[in-house]
């Protein structure tokens, strides 16, 4: 292409532009984290498995540990199409076929050797269970320690009733904390060491204002950012790489380019028509599919809730280096689906008022509870109480066999239609004659 012509569109009137070196970056960060995860010259680092909701990547980091996270796997294996191979030979194993997408892809997948298109899962030397919202994780994690023969750590997280923490639930926490401490000195040799600890928290707390300032973004009209679609690209480091200065400069890196679009009106849509909050997670297995219903009715979600699942960083919460096992304690307490239905809800409609969104879409899972139980009340309120047009459709985050196209595309053209004529009509009567 000619220097200064415009992109070409890619289907829903995209142009290649969008989404471009921040999203290169980011798969070449998977590229070479897998890879260095794989290789045995020199040693390898030793690993630790932990699940992304209030996970303690920081102290692990403190003690040289690396750390794989079987859910962000499986939604690579699922956004590369490759999740289903793993689920039916988890299903030929014995589990049924309403155990959770993320365990089956993960047990299918190491049952048949942790080989992926983007790299070898290694064994875990540790895993570490964050009880933090779903109860599957305990008895995935036990799954996981029988198969490896690894140590497993369980972090019994109590479930958040309040807006702010109770003491006793951090002091309980942080009591684990120190056990944790103590296991992780007696496997590696080495004596904690506070100040290496305080070092990756500051880390942490730089990435953490980057990805806020780039989800923040999407407050701005029209939303320089696709808060649901393309937050997802972009939540590795923040989860991943959290607490090594890559992933703060991951950011640096992400809202330059904002910017960049913000000042040559390079947004995701040719016109921004209507804001959308998404909850729940998402359908990886067709995920282009799913963006493109939005894209032909001009809808961009402009903040979503499940970018959230690895800290609600947006709703101010930042890990403390003055503070370390007290403010890792609050941020276990603080993952999304660890908060009571209430807190949830009081999340979303502030969400709602502060991004100016003019409608809700709900997606949610069939073998997740943990995110989907309670979403057909949600719907309820947020229609009835709060005002909100929503609408609430159903497949799976990692089995294609759940994702019926023609099905969901039908009632979100019928529900986005809704939208316009409700706007025809209300413009048309502010436009008659008092």
């Amino acid at each position: 292409m000619a220097e200064g012509a415009s992109a070409p569109a890619v289907p829903g009137g995209v142009s290649r532009s969008f989404l471009r070196d921040a999203r290169g970056l980011q798969r070449k960060l998977v590229e070479e984290y897998y890879g260095e995860l794989a290789s045995t010259d020199p040693p390898r680092r030793p690993v630790a498995y932990m699940l992304v909701g209030g996970n303690l990547t920081e102290i692990l980091r403190s003690f040289g540990y690396d750390v794989v996270f079987p859910e962000i796997v499986a939604l690579n294996c699922a956004i590369k199409h490759q999740s289903l191979e793993n689920i039916l030979h988890a299903e030929s194993l014995g589990y049924g076929l309403d155990v959770c997408g993320y365990v089956k892809n993960d047990l299918g997948l190491q049952d048949l050797g942790g080989k992926t298109s983007f790299g070898q899962i290694p064994r875990p030397d540790l895993l570490v269970c964050s009880f933090s919202g779903c109860y599957v994780y305990v008895k995935w994690w036990e799954a996981l320690a029988e198969s490896y023969g690894a140590p497993l750590f369980m972090f019994d997280v109590p479930y958040m009733r309040e807006e702010t923490p109770r003491k006793e639930d951090i002091a309980y926490l942080v009591s684990q904390l120190w056990e944790l401490v103590h296991l992780l000195e007696k496997r590696t040799g080495r004596a904690f060491d506070m100040d290496e600890l305080k070092r990756v928290l500051a880390e942490s707390r730089r990435a953490e204002d980057g990805w806020v300032e780039f989800l923040r973004a999407g407050r701005l009209r029209p939303s320089p950012i696709e808060a649901y679609f393309e937050s997802i690209f972009y939540m590795f480091p923040i989860n991943v790489l959290r607490g090594t200065p890559g992933a703060a400069d991951f950011y640096d890196v992400v809202n330059e380019e904002v910017r960049a679009r913000v000042r040559d009106g390079n947004y995701p849509l040719p016109e921004e028509k209507v804001r959308v909050l998404v909850e729940g997670v998402p359908p990886y297995t067709n995920y282009r599919t799913f963006w493109d219903f939005f894209r032909k009715w001009g809808a961009v979600s402009v903040v979503a809730t499940y970018p959230k699942v690895g800290g609600l960083f947006d709703r101010g919460f930042r890990h403390d280096p003055s503070r370390p096992f007290e403010s890792i304690a609050e941020y276990s307490l603080g993952a999304y689906v660890n908060q009571s239905w209430p807190l949830r809800r009081k999340i979303i409609a502030d969400y709602v008022k502060e991004y100016e969104v003019d409608a809700v879409i709900i997606h949610g899972i069939k073998s997740c509870r943990s995110f989907t139980a309670g979403q057909g009340d949600l719907r309820d309120w947020l229609i009835h109480d709060q005002g909100v047009p929503t609408l609430y459709i159903e497949s799976d985050h990692q089995d294609p066999r759940y994702f019926a196209p023609a099905q969901i595309k039908n009632r979100m053209d019928a529900f986005f239609e809704s939208l316009e004529q409700r706007r025809a009509v209300s413009a048309a009567a502010g436009a008659a004659p008092g």
